[in-house]
C-alpha cells in the first residue's frame, strides 16, 4: 500500500512539475509568436501593396503608407495607390492556407496575392507560396471569377495554370480567392 501511495504521489508531483514548466515555456514563446505574426501580417500587406520596406523600419512604413479600415468585424487596408488588400483563409489539400489580396480599386482586377502560411506537401502543392506561381495571378481578372486550368496552358484573362501533380491545392487556393473577393465585394455592396 506504501508503495502504491508513493508511487501516486512521485506522479503527481512531476506532472505538476511538468505542467509548470510547459506554462513557464508558453508564456516566454507566445509574445515572440505573436509578434512573428504581427510581422509576416504587416510584411505580406506591405509586399502586397508594393512598398518597399526593411526589417527596421517595417511598422513605421507600415502606419505611413497602409490605411487600415474595419466594418464591423471585417479588416481591410487601403495601399498607397488605392487599392484594396484583405486577407483570406481556407483549407487546402492538407491544411490551412493563409495569405493576403491586393484587389485594384476596379474590384475586378487581382493586383497581387501574397501566402502568410500554408501547410501543402514541399515541392508540390506547397509552390502555391512560391514566387513563380504567385506572379501569374498579376492583373487576372476576377469578375465573373477565376478559373483553374489543367492540360493546357492558360490564356484567358480570368485563368490560372495549375501546378503539376497539385490540382487539388491549386483549386482550394482558387476557391479561396474567388470566396473572398465575393465576401469582399458583398461588404463593399457591390
Amino acid at each position: 500500500m506504501k508503495g502504491k501511495l508513493k508511487n501516486l504521489l512521485f506522479i503527481l508531483i512531476l506532472g505538476s512539475v511538468c505542467t509548470s514548466i510547459l506554462l513557464g515555456i508558453k508564456g516566454y514563446t507566445l509574445p515572440r509568436i505573436e509578434r512573428y505574426q504581427e510581422f509576416k501580417l504587416k510584411s505580406s500587406i506591405l509586399e502586397a501593396a508594393g512598398v518597399d520596406y526593411d526589417r527596421d523600419t517595417l511598422d513605421e512604413v507600415f502606419s505611413k503608407d497602409i490605411r487600415e479600415i474595419r466594418e464591423g468585424e471585417f479588416l481591410y487596408y487601403l495601399s498607397p495607390n488605392g487599392s484594396y488588400i484583405f486577407e483570406f483563409e481556407g483549407r487546402g489539400l492538407w491544411g490551412i492556407i493563409e495569405g493576403v489580396i491586393t484587389l485594384n480599386s476596379d474590384l475586378e482586377t487581382l493586383e497581387n496575392i501574397r501566402i502568410i502560411s500554408q501547410e501543402e506537401t514541399p515541392g508540390l502543392g506547397g509552390r502555391i507560396g512560391e514566387e513563380s506561381f504567385l506572379a501569374q495571378f498579376r492583373e487576372k481578372r476576377v469578375s465573373p471569377q477565376l478559373f483553374l486550368v489543367l492540360r493546357r496552358k492558360a490564356t484567358e484573362a480570368n485563368e490560372i495554370d495549375s501546378i503539376s501533380g497539385a490540382s487539388m491545392t491549386s483549386q482550394a487556393l482558387i476557391d479561396m480567392i474567388n470566396d473572398s473577393v465575393l465576401n469582399f465585394r458583398e461588404l463593399l455592396g457591390r
